[in-house]
């Protein structure tokens, strides 16, 4: 499917409302615990991760954030084409194997994107929405750790797509973690214009659980899904495609 912010807290832009119903939610059996969890991975992220990520966007030049996301998009790129394979998707799955070697030769080792000035379109899947493909059950709703929101059949397919992941294969664990979170502190600053949005929600928690339901239901069905009204003119292209070291235009 055409690239979308997987991330979860980018899929509010999906959400309709500004605020949500605070009936329970059948999906979400555990509410209690993935409150608490959203509290305290809110409090991590406000104390640290946002900073952070503020400070990082302030002081590197646009360039260099836009080289950095590039190159954390192709190394993503083999967990996509392994799952458009297993989707059933062959003619997705050699448009990136393409654009994979596209970008990582004559891109700098995918700090450039060629590919997409030659008109090869840029995807993104997961495990998760292979399993989704494949009838799996989405399963209750998980706040986890650190990671955010996820459903167990999500959470569980995580782990397969770490195996796709080919940070997983270096061999230092210094090497390795210290990897790991600079792709986050790229992540992270690409979704502060998102997230600042939730701010303005009666019931953040809420907004996250139904934008992410949402989110991951476009991402399983290639966006053959029908849309809230409020939902029409929303392009998660364009919000994505935003620079890192710039908002978007108000």
């Amino acid at each position: 499917m055409p690239f979308r912010i997987t991330t979860a807290l980018a899929a509010l832009l999906l959400a309709a409302c500004t605020s949500q119903p605070l009936k329970p939610d059948p999906r979400d059996p555990l509410e209690k615990f993935n409150r608490t969890m959203y509290t305290v991975n809110d409090g991590l992220d406000r104390a640290i991760a946002r900073p952070v990520a503020r400070t990082y966007r302030k002081i590197t030049p646009t360039f260099v954030q836009t080289g950095v996301s590039n190159f954390w998009s192709n190394v993503n790129y083999p967990t996509t084409i392994i799952n458009e394979f297993l989707q059933g998707k062959p003619r997705a799955g050699f448009n990136d194997i393409g654009r994979f070697l596209l970008n990582t030769v004559a891109g700098v080792g995918g700090l450039l994107d060629p590919a997409t000035a030659a008109g090869l379109d840029r995807n993104d899947e997961d495990f998760g929405q292979t399993l989704g493909k494949w009838g799996v059950r989405a399963g209750p709703y998980l706040m986890l750790p650190l990671l955010g929101p996820s459903t167990l059949r999500d959470g569980t397919a995580r782990v397969a797509d770490r195996f796709a992941d080919p940070v997983h294969y270096v061999d230092d664990w210094r090497w390795q973690w210290g990897l790991d979170g600079f792709r986050l502190l790229d992540r992270r600053a690409r979704l502060l214009p998102v997230t600042d949005k939730l701010n303005d929600i009666f019931d953040p928690y809420t907004f996250v659980r139904s934008a992410y339901f949402q989110q991951r239901e476009y991402a399983i069905h290639d966006g053959n899904v029908e849309l809230a009204p409020a939902d029409e003119g929303i392009d998660l292209e364009d919000e994505a495609e935003t620079p890192a070291g710039k908002s978007p235009p108000n």
